[in-house]
């Protein structure tokens, strides 16, 4: 197993807000799981269909005060740990860091293993935290029980510009918090890590300014469609010709929680990436 899986993120709201969605169970039900009870000390428990391995609840309580809840989690048959911790940010933010054991890297590398989903799936919950308590529309959960990965989300900007913002590398390296280079052609290089990392996804449809589609391989294809939307643009996203088996739901996670961030480097004027990381560009990077 890799080192602990760590996550930060700046919200704009006080910490008692933060804290009151954490531990709420309605607030719990809209941006985290289908479904959840609370009873602190005692009890803290999500599951559903948007929980992984979400058939039944599964945590208990180590730890709670009033800036840090900690959790076990039993996942892949192994007790992980999950804990997550508050600071003040000034006034009215709030940093949230999140640290989960046993996250399997390797797992996530390979689309196999529920220990591999951690990383992107606390990345897509953290964005729609933040959505939540900024008052802005959640984006899409991933559904654990489907092999149909699909969704919608309206962008507030012109289709020509979310386009550009998804072919153009340097804009979606800002975006998505991870350098990504792009040949934007059918038959060139989706590059994450650039051109230079050894892998590279391939472009296999192309229609300027409404649809890109990309070949990874054994996870499949993602493919974006854009339309107009009332002065808006309608992105769909979708993955697609992977095992109906094993759907890659971690990489699924990893980019619709990059949409979350598209949506709002278009539609906030003061713009700037929700993630914190200490040794790298601000972002979170798809599985």
């Amino acid at each position: 197993m890799s080192e602990p899986m760590k996550l930060r993120a700046r919200v704009a709201a006080p910490i008692k807000a933060v804290h009151h969605a954490l531990t709420d169970a309605g607030s719990l039900r809209v941006w985290l799981a289908e479904h959840a009870e609370v009873d602190l000390p005692q009890r803290y428990e999500f599951w559903g269909r948007h929980t992984p391995e979400g058939d039944a609840p599964r945590q208990r309580v180590l730890h709670v005060d009033d800036h840090t809840l900690r959790l076990a989690w039993r996942l892949g048959g192994e007790d992980t740990t999950v804990e997550i911790s508050l600071a003040e940010d000034g006034a009215d933010a709030t940093v949230i860091t999140l640290t989960q054991s046993h996250f399997d890297l390797q797992a996530a590398m390979t689309g196999g293993g529920v220990l591999g989903c951690l990383q992107t799936f606390w990345a897509l919950s953290i964005a729609n935290l933040v959505d939540y308590l900024e008052g802005r529309e959640l984006t899409m959960r991933c559904d654990f029980t489907s092999p149909e990965l699909r969704g919608e989300i309206v962008i507030g900007a012109p289709r020509q510009q979310v386009y550009d913002s998804l072919i153009d590398g340097e804009q979606v390296s800002r975006w998505f918090g991870y350098h990504i280079e792009i040949e934007p052609y059918v038959g060139g290089r989706f590059a994450m890590g650039g051109f230079d990392s050894g892998f590279a996804a391939k472009i296999v449809d192309l229609e300027p300014g409404r649809k890109v589609s990309t070949d990874w391989y054994e996870t499949g294809i993602t493919t974006w469609e854009l339309a107009d939307s009332g002065g808006k643009t309608r992105l769909t996203f979708v993955q697609s010709g992977f095992d109906p088996n094993r759907p890659p739901y971690d990489g699924w996670m990893g980019w619709v929680s990059g949409l979350a961030e598209l949506r709002r480097f278009h539609e906030l004027a003061d713009w700037r990436p929700i993630w914190i990381q200490d040794d790298a560009p601000e972002g979170v990077a798809a599985g």
